[in-house]
């Protein structure tokens, strides 16, 4: 049978590693993604000896596939069980890193890990990025001449087949790696090509994430560096150096930041003039002339969306519409209350809050609560800021959209969970037999 076949530990090891590897920088590609996911489940299943059963980690992993359990709880609650399967099958993926990659935690390499995958995922977008300058020379010249700089980053995302603010959520965990893995290099006294790759790489990350120009991703990026450099400081270790590179990482921010900004007029003009116009309209939207041009990527709108999906949740209480009648139920409502703009681009929630609160009533926005406190209690545990910074970086993107009912967001969230659940078990492990040698 399958699971008779042997292989050494460190072939094993190296493959599994490489898998995750693979899947951390894939999940901005579903199908290659998908399929890997597919390939890692059969390596693992034919090799399913070595996966052993974690008894330490019972309540993470029941909080890692709390997403699922809610829609398996609430699978009835619909009128197209076909419908339904498809929205469980989004879910899936949970169980497999539940099992896989948690029932393996001894072999991943976590600071390996992060810095690989933060290093594929640099170099494949630039690739991307690459081409598409060579492959857009008409767009590039409207771009080089301040002319419609506002769709550059979602075109150039569509081109690789993800949203922009999917693809920036991934590039700014990217970039705050950079940050992490910069100070660290000071801090350790790294060799200086070290460094310097560290410091060039973390300026790459940040230049795409300016360049897709979504607002969340940048803001996220300053909030990671902020909790990098707490950490770093209040560890006390090497604190001339962390101070040095700490300074460092903020003067290149702000020197990538200004030249950007000067460079690119709308940013700073949809910053200041686009983001909380028209904030009178909440709800009232089609009294703005010509919205689509007006207030389509403004806070209002999303207010008014936001208003609009709590007033549909609470029509539904307890136990919401059902997750496959969410999304038409919404435009429904927009319709119902003559809300016609939003109705005619039937906008999603953009918020997963609301978005679990109008399928699945009051236990929808408490288990996203419990899901994402799982990752800020792992990494306030661990006193580990790239771990933090991934909850901010995830709290944050799911109050302005619902990245849990979306490919990306859901193996983006649940295979850095999994990852997470595992170095808590590692250290932990690690602090148990210290103490019983003590």
């Amino acid at each position: 049978m399958l699971y008779t076949m042997t292989i050494s530990e460190k072939n094993f090891n190296q493959i599994f590693n490489l898998f995750l590897l693979f899947i951390g920088a894939g999940i901005i590609f579903r199908v290659p993604c998908t399929w890997l996911l597919c390939i890692f489940t059969v390596f693992n299943l034919i090799f399913i000896k070595k996966t052993t059963k974690v008894q330490e980690a019972v309540i993470l992993r029941i909080v890692l596939l709390s997403p699922l359990l809610l829609e398996l709880l609430f699978f009835f609650n619909t009128d197209s069980y076909i419908d339904e399967v498809k929205v469980v099958e989004k879910y899936v993926s949970l169980a497999l890193f539940s099992w896989f990659i948690i029932g393996n935690y001894h072999r991943i390499q976590f600071s390996s890990l992060i810095e690989y995958y933060a290093i594929a995922t640099m170099s494949i977008v630039s690739l991307f990025l690459l081409f598409f300058v060579l492959n857009n020379p008409l767009l590039i010249a409207k771009y080089q001449s301040g002319i419609d700089l506002w769709e550059m980053g979602y075109v150039f995302s569509n081109s690789m087949g993800i949203h922009a603010p999917a693809l920036n959520m991934h590039l700014a965990f990217v970039t705050i790696i950079f940050i992490y893995l910069t100070v660290q290099s000071f801090k350790e006294n790294r060799e200086i090509k070290t460094q310097l790759f560290r410091i060039s790489s973390f300026i790459i990350s940040l230049f795409l994430v300016l360049f897709i120009n979504t607002r969340l991703a940048l803001l996220n990026v300053i909030l990671g560096m902020l909790i990098v450099f707490f950490y770093a400081i209040k560890d006390h270790i090497n604190i001339k150096k962390t101070i040095k590179s700490s300074l460092l990482s903020v003067v290149i921010l702000s020197i990538v930041l200004s030249i950007y900004v000067k460079n690119n007029s709308y940013m700073a003009y949809k910053y200041n003039n686009v983001t909380f116009a028209h904030m009178d309209k909440i709800g009232k939207l089609d009294d703005i002339e010509n919205p689509e041009a007006t207030v389509f990527n403004s806070f209002v709108t999303r207010l008014s969306i936001w208003k609009s999906a709590w007033e549909l949740g609470v029509q539904n209480l307890p136990f919401g519409v059902g997750a496959s009648q969410s999304k038409p139920a919404l435009t429904a409502y927009y319709k119902q209350t003559n809300q016609q703009f939003l109705a005619k681009y039937e906008f999603p929630t953009h918020n997963q809050f609301l978005d679990y609160f109008i399928k699945y009533g009051i236990l929808g926005p408490i288990v996203v609560l419990i899901y994402l406190s799982g990752i800020a209690y792992l990494g306030i545990n661990l006193r580990q800021p790239v771990i933090l910074s991934f909850f901010v970086l995830f709290f944050t993107s799911n109050c302005v959209d619902d990245f849990l009912i979306r490919f990306d967001g859901i193996v983006f969230s649940g295979f850095w969970f999994a990852i997470f659940i595992s170095y808590w078990l590692q250290q932990k492990i690690k602090g148990d037999t210290a103490q019983s040698i003590l």
